[in-house]
């Protein structure tokens, strides 16, 4: 039978395998943000999950490629005078960000197979690794049939798609992260903090529910190129109110397919987002929550005031490629914030 440090030093291998998934995903998202920003996300028009690691080697290669690029629509009628060089430039990041997405694949892998052989990890840890493993398997599906619809009739993807690939990748990380939050912490009921109030649970969960929604208007603006609508802020062209920005036929239209109506409301969710953080945070503290609580509330609140901060530059430097993927990467370690702040609230009750 293993001792107590063994299974310790088990458990210390699995969560800084889980560790690497996690900074994996995150560096995904990096790139996948720079891939889109900088106009690569079509450049590659076929999928082809296995033999397509390596890239064209040689001129023929690369002609035969830069070919199949020129008849897409966006190399009909985006870019119909691109040389190969700048081809070859937006290639690279496409490339790159399905690259790092096999890496994913092989890195999950081999550890769980050796995990698992080296009887490392129980029943349950098994299978919320292989939920994880699933959903990054989804998520290349994916975002291949995300890339499609920018490949048929129109230069550029449904930010339908877009938001739902953005979403999957956020919330894979978030469910890894979980799982490596209980590793760090085993979720007893005699934990030394405590549970938080019932009240305060569930308000996390609303928080992240918030943010998630504020994800999505963020892709959304990604997708329809909102963020080019206004670069004032805190105004936007002069105006508080919504009525120059709701315009569409119906207001269905506006919040869903109306760039500016987007740029609004993911502006006002923004500021509804820092405005439950600090609440959140305030409650902890004058309610008695728990420590671990209370100090997660906190960090929460400071990361999210610094991915304001972020998406107001963002907006007033004209949508700069850096300043938005930092953006993008804030929104990730925010989500993340609150899924430990969650954790904080709600592990002592799930044993």
């Amino acid at each position: 039978m293993p001792n107590a440090g063994d299974r310790s030093e088990n458990l210390a291998g699995v969560r800084r395998w889980l560790i690497v998934l996690y900074l994996l995903v995150l560096a995904m998202v990096v790139i996948g943000g720079i891939t889109r920003l900088s106009g690569s996300g079509l450049s590659m028009v076929d999928w082809r999950p296995l033999m397509g690691t390596v890239p064209p080697l040689n001129d023929a290669e690369w002609t035969e490629v830069f070919t199949q690029y020129q008849a897409s629509p966006e190399g009909r009628l985006v870019n119909a005078g691109v040389s190969l060089t700048d081809f070859k430039a937006i290639f690279f990041w496409e490339y790159l960000h399905r690259l790092v997405g096999r890496l994913i694949g092989v890195v999950f892998a081999l550890p769980f197979l050796y995990f698992v052989a080296r009887r490392r990890m129980n029943r349950a840890l098994i299978a919320r690794t292989g939920i994880a493993f699933a959903l990054g398997g989804a998520q290349g599906l994916l975002g291949w049939y995300m890339v499609k619809s920018g490949l048929v009739d129109v230069p550029h993807v449904s930010h339908f798609r877009l938001a739902a690939h953005l979403l999957l990748a956020f919330g894979t990380a978030q469910w890894i992260l979980w799982i490596i939050l209980g590793l760090h912490q085993p979720r007893r009921e005699d934990a030394v903090d405590g549970p938080a109030s019932r009240t305060f649970r569930w308000a996390t969960v609303g928080f992240i529910a918030l943010l998630t929604l504020q994800i999505l208007y963020g892709a959304f603006m990604a997708g329809t190129h909102a963020g080019a609508v206004s670069a004032t802020f805190p105004d936007m062209n002069g105006s508080y109110g919504p009525g120059p920005f709701f315009t569409a036929p119906t207001l269905w239209d506006d919040f869903i397919h109306h760039g500016p109506a987007i740029h609004y409301l993911h502006r006002g969710l923004g500021w509804l987002a820092l405005f439950v953080g600090a609440a959140l945070w305030l409650a902890a503290r004058r309610r008695d929550e728990p420590e671990a609580s209370t100090r997660a509330a906190l960090g929460a609140l400071i990361v999210l005031g610094v991915q304001f901060t972020l998406g107001a530059l963002t907006v007033v430097l004209h949508v700069d490629l850096w300043i938005a993927v930092v953006h993008q990467v804030g929104a990730f370690v925010t989500l993340s914030a609150a899924t430990v702040l969650a954790y904080r609230a709600w592990a002592p009750r799930l044993s």
